[in-house]
């Protein structure tokens, strides 16, 4: 690749989204997804994932795989932040909480298509250089903060939709009890070092949940706060 094609982001990304398009259909078996709807196509068509990898990172930004971005942590893979959003069936007046804050790359998609967006992020040098990222890239509708991603944030609850950016062992009680009933929630539970799937909850009107396996995925685990 030419040092000229490295800097082509927006074809890069073009290429990028229909990589992901592809996976919808190799996966759609498992997922009930055959392609992804036409919100989270625009949505990551148009998000800039170069703004929000390492500059070291930024030749492979869209490349569709994980990235690290420090601290031990990762960009998501495209497939998996655009299956997350497209799992949730975000509209444009939906309130979400995204818990594990990281690059900024899942806020930043979901932000394009619903209303409002809260973030919690456990790492406070990731959660800030996020924050100040998605603030120069224009996301106003996107508020980070710095804390306990099992706790939720449970004073701008409750949420539409939940979607988790890392793997806990089990569905944490806090955050279904901020769903709405009917709403759902994405999340990655298994431990680490064990199988993990990305499960979809769907909060029932009695307050009791029902979850579905989606498909099998590696994430760094969801940390508790001191």
């Amino acid at each position: 690749m030419s040092d000229a094609d490295a800097q082509d982001f927006p074809t890069q990304r073009s290429r990028m989204v229909a990589e992901v398009d592809a996976t919808y259909d190799q996966t759609r078996r498992e997922t009930g997804l055959a392609a992804m709807s036409p919100a989270v196509r625009k949505a990551m068509g148009k998000v800039e994932r170069h703004r929000l990898v390492p500059r070291e990172q930024q030749s492979a930004a869209y490349q569709n795989r994980p990235l690290p971005i420090g601290n031990g942590q990762t960009i998501s893979q495209p497939y998996i932040v655009a299956l997350s959003a497209d799992l949730l069936a975000p509209r444009p007046e939906h309130i979400v909480l995204e818990v594990g804050t990281g690059s900024g790359y899942q806020a930043a998609v979901l932000a394009e298509i619903v209303k409002q967006v809260y973030s919690i992020e456990l790492i406070e040098s990731l959660g800030r250089s996020a924050a100040e990222r998605l603030a120069a890239m224009g996301y106003r509708n996107v508020e980070v903060k710095i804390g306990d991603g099992y706790a939720g944030w449970p004073e701008k609850a409750p949420y539409d939709g939940i979607v988790v950016t890392a793997a806990a062992p089990h569905v944490p009680p806090a955050l279904v009890a901020q769903l709405k009933a009917g709403a759902r929630m994405v999340i990655p539970v298994g431990g680490d070092g064990f199988i993990q799937y990305l499960k979809l909850v769907t909060k029932r009107a009695d307050g009791g949940y029902d979850e579905r396996e989606v498909i099998p995925v590696r994430f760094v685990p969801l940390v508790p706060g001191k």
